[in-house]
């Protein structure tokens, strides 16, 4: 999937799981404010974007001169390569219980000061970043940083408190990328680093081979190739659907 897409699919699944908006269909498991709902859906955006980390290529990469392809490149040789590690069963596990730990531990100081405190208002003005600039909401870095970075300082210091849901955002932004990609026909290596070769008979099959590669790779490819028609049809009434569940919430807010 592509990138762009990657981010609208964190986006609208933020909404979906934290609002509860009455005019449009969520899910509300988790529900949150307006400001939470509207600023965690960019955020999110940005983490569903995270597990591309492993790519050359990657938003991620391009994000700082040098310190991006630097990271990428660590990410990439530790997991393995591209759809590799990070695409995995194991990472999807690993970060949903990295943000469960964390809602239930004292991610925060009483006084919400703190080492961790600055952790996470760098990791959401990343965040925010990455998804304002994937969304071509500007057009270069350097606006997407001041962005980013502006609106991470403001929030950290006029309310604090709303980093507490950032483990969350980017459990849920990391689980969408990989929904995604399981829709297309590159699939995932779900059980990595396992790797379950399909048997020839099922490799042989015109339509089971889809589902299970030789490769160990599984899939639902009802979205086809990377950049597909279907992909995009799909993307529109997803982008349109994050659309109004954050202009919902920026009304809430603004009839206050």
């Amino acid at each position: 999937m592509m990138g762009t897409h990657h981010a609208i699919t964190g986006a609208a699944a933020w909404v979906a799981v934290t609002s509860t908006a009455t005019q449009i269909p969520t899910f509300g498991w988790h529900p949150l404010g307006p400001v939470s709902i509207a600023l965690g859906a960019v955020v999110c955006a940005g983490a569903a974007l995270l597990p591309d980390a492993d790519h050359h290529n990657a938003t991620i990469a391009h994000s700082l001169p040098g310190v991006g392809k630097l990271a990428t490149g660590a990410v990439r040789a530790a997991s393995g390569g591209h759809r590799h590690g990070t695409h995995s069963l194991l990472s999807a596990v690993l970060v949903l219980g990295t943000a469960l730990w964390l809602a239930q531990s004292s991610w925060f100081s009483e006084d919400r000061t703190g080492v961790v405190f600055i952790a996470s208002a760098i990791a959401a003005a990343a965040l925010l970043a990455f998804a304002v600039k994937v969304l071509t909401v500007v057009p270069g870095w350097c606006q997407a940083w001041a962005i980013g970075g502006t609106i991470a300082a403001l929030i950290s210091w006029l309310s604090p408190h709303q980093w507490d849901w950032l483990p969350l955002c980017i459990a849920i932004g990391w689980a969408a990328h990989l929904a995604g990609d399981f829709l297309t026909t590159g699939g995932l290596p779900l059980f990595w680093p396992l790797k379950f070769k399909a048997p020839r008979a099922i490799s042989r099959t015109p339509v089971l081979k889809a589902f299970w590669s030789r490769g160990g790779y599984f899939a639902l490819p009802v979205l086809g190739n990377t950049g597909s028609w279907r992909e995009w049809c799909l993307m529109v009434p997803l982008g349109l659907y994050a659309l109004a569940g954050v202009g919902l919430e920026v009304w809430r807010v603004m009839q206050r």
